[in-house]
C-alpha cells in the first residue's frame, strides 16, 4: 500500500456520511466519563451506558441520513439553549457575561445582548424592531 492510500480509501469511504457532530462528541465525552468514574465505582450498568452511548455516537457518526443528523444536531443544540457557549468555552462565556446582558424580546423571543451597568435602556429587537425598556 502506498504512502497516503490508506487515508485516501478512508476519505472515500466517509464520504457522504455523517461523521462527527455536537451531538456524536457530547455522547463520546459523557461515555468517557462514565468509564473513568466506572474505574472507582465498578459497576456494570455505568460500563452498559458507556458502551450504548459510544455505540450511538458511532451510528451517527456512520449514518447515510444526513438530513435527519443534522435535524438531531440542531434540536439538542436549540435545547442546550444558553448554556451551550458556557460548555463550549467558559472563560470566554464568563467574560462576555461580565460585559454584557442577555434580554429576550417580549414580541418575538430573540436574544438581545445590551451592555452592563447603563442603567435603563431602551432596547430595539433587531429581529421584530420592537422597542422596550430594560435595566442592565
Amino acid at each position: 500500500m502506498a504512502k497516503g492510500d490508506f487515508g485516501q480509501k478512508l476519505a472515500d469511504w466517509m464520504r457522504g456520511r455523517n461523521g462527527s457532530d455536537e451531538l456524536s462528541t457530547a455522547a463520546t465525552l459523557l461515555a468517557f466519563i462514565l468509564l473513568v468514574i466506572n474505574i472507582f465505582l465498578h459497576t456494570l450498568f455505568l460500563n452498559l451506558v458507556a458502551i450504548a452511548l459510544m455505540a450511538y455516537a458511532w451510528w451517527r457518526m456512520m449514518s447515510k441520513d444526513l438530513e435527519a443528523r443534522e435535524n438531531e444536531n440542531a434540536w439538542v443544540a436549540e435545547l442546550m439553549g444558553p448554556v451551550r457557549p458556557w460548555l463550549h468555552n467558559p472563560r470566554a462565556a464568563f467574560a462576555e457575561a461580565r460585559v454584557y446582558k442577555h434580554l429576550k424580546c417580549p414580541e418575538c423571543g430573540q436574544r438581545v445582548r445590551v451592555p452592563r451597568k447603563k442603567g435603563k435602556l431602551r432596547v430595539t429587537c433587531p429581529a421584530c424592531h420592537e422597542k422596550f425598556e430594560a435595566r442592565t
